[in-house]
C-alpha cells in the first residue's frame, strides 16, 4: 500500500510528478559490458590494506582456473599501483579499434588489462584524483573487448575508497576473496573489507592468509615470523571459510619478479579454487 502524502492539498494526480515518487526503489549503478564481451563470472580480490599480496592471489587464482581449461581474464583495478603486467612479463601498448581496447595475453592464455598497458612507460606515475581513477576502472569493463571469459578476476586497490566502491557498484561481482596477513591489525583489516562487501550485498567467498609462515630451508619446519595467526578465529566469527594459508616462498617471488608468473602453480590456494562459482 502506498504511503499517503502528509500534505492535505496533494492528490493522486498531483503526486504523479513528485520528485520523491519512486525513491524507495534502489538505484542500479551497473555499467554495461562492452558489446563484444561475454563474461560469465566476475570475482574481486580485496583487502583492507596494501602490501598483503592481492595481486599474487589474483594471479594464482587466474593461473589455477586457466590450468583447468577455463577462459580467464584479469582486470587490474589497482590504477596507481599496477603490478599484474610486470608479474606476467607483459610490455608495450594494448591495441584498440572502433570495437574497443583489446587486452594482452599472458603465456598461459590469460587476458589482462591494466593501466600500465596504456601508459608510455611502466614507471609513468598515475597522478589522478579519485573520481578519474574510478572512471578508468569502469572503462576497463565498458570499453575493453574481453570476448568470451569464464572467470574475470579483479585485482582491487587496497581499502574502501572510490575505486573499490565503483567496482562493487558498476561490475556484476559474483563474490570476493579477502586477502590478509597474520599481523596484529588483521582483525580490523579483514572486518573493514567484509563489512563493505556486506553493505554492498556481495558474497564473501573466503579469506586467504598470506605470509603465514616461512619454511626452514634445512628442515622444512614452518617458522611463523609474524607470530601466531588468528585468522581461523576471525573467519569463524564472520562465518567465512579460510580458503588458503600461503607461506613466504622465494621461488614464487622470484618468478613474479622475473615476469614468468604464468609458470606458478600455487598449491596453497586449492580451497579458494573450490569455492569459485560454477
Amino acid at each position: 500500500m502506498a504511503k499517503e502524502c502528509s500534505n492535505s492539498s496533494c492528490s493522486k494526480s498531483s503526486c504523479e510528478g513528485c520528485a520523491s515518487k519512486g525513491k524507495s526503489e534502489p538505484q542500479n549503478f551497473l555499467a554495461p559490458a562492452n558489446i563484444f564481451s561475454d563474461v560469465k563470472h566476475v570475482i574481486g580480490v580485496v583487502s583492507g590494506k596494501g602490501g598483503v599480496g592481492k595481486s599474487f592471489v589474483t594471479g594464482s587464482l587466474a593461473n589455477a582456473m586457466a590450468a583447468k581449461g577455463y577462459k580467464v581474464g584479469i582486470l587490474d583495478a589497482d590504477i596507481t599501483g599496477p603490478s599484474i603486467p610486470k608479474m606476467y612479463g607483459l610490455t608495450g601498448a594494448a591495441q584498440a579499434d572502433d570495437n574497443g581496447i583489446y587486452p594482452m595475453e599472458t603465456a598461459n592464455g590469460i587476458k589482462v588489462m591494466s593501466i600500465n598497458l596504456l601508459l608510455p612507460t611502466e614507471d609513468t606515475p598515475v597522478i589522478w584524483r579519485g573520481p578519474v581513477l574510478a572512471n578508468m576502472v569502469k572503462q576497463f569493463w565498458t570499453d575493453v573487448v574481453w570476448d568470451k571469459i569464464d572467470y574475470l578476476f579483479v585485482d582491487m586497490p587496497p581499502g574502501t575508497g572510490d575505486v573499490p566502491l565503483t567496482v562493487f557498484q558498476s561490475l556484476p561481482i559474483d563474490g570476493i576473496v579477502i586477502v590478509s596477513s597474520p599481523q596484529d591489525l588483521v582483525k580490523m583489516i579483514v572486518k573493514k573489507a567484509y563489512n563493505m562487501a556486506e553493505m554492498m550485498k556481495i558474497p564473501v567467498l573466503g579469506i586467504v592468509e598470506n605470509y603465514s609462515y616461512v619454511k626452514c630451508p634445512d628442515c622444512g619446519k614452518p617458522i611463523k615470523i609474524f607470530g601466531e595467526s588468528h585468522i581461523d578465529e576471525i573467519a569463524a566469527e564472520l562465518n567465512v571459510p579460510v580458503v588458503g594459508k600461503m607461506p613466504i616462498d622465494m621461488d614464487y617471488a622470484s618468478k613474479a619478479d622475473s615476469g614468468v608468473f604464468d609458470q606458478i602453480n600455487n598449491e596453497y590456494i586449492e580451497k579458494a579454487v573450490e569455492v569459485m562459482p560454477e
